[in-house]
């Protein structure tokens, strides 16, 4: 695994944690029990804002995360190809 990967594995990482944080705040829930709260306030607020079936919600919610993880690991290796200059 070369640095790049390296780079954006860890942006990625970064970045899913500052979106359940973002989700979170302000909640008295453990940290340990984020991601699932994440999770299913993201399926919540789809399905409320567009009136799609509960089983799609959760499915559009499990893409959407991904979809985010996928987005902040390319931006991560494109930053850092930014900085080093070389491919």
């Amino acid at each position: 695994m070369n640095n790049r990967k390296r780079a954006a594995i860890i942006t990625a990482v970064l970045g899913i944690v500052a979106f359940m944080t973002l989700f979170n705040a302000g909640s008295p829930t453990a940290i340990i029990n984020w991601p699932v709260e994440t999770y299913m306030g993201l399926a919540f607020t789809i399905g409320w804002l567009s009136s799609v079936p509960n089983w799609l919600a959760y499915i559009l919610a499990a893409v959407v995360l991904v979809l985010i993880m996928v987005g902040f690991y390319k931006i991560g290796g494109w930053v850092y190809e930014l900085i080093v200059g070389q491919r």
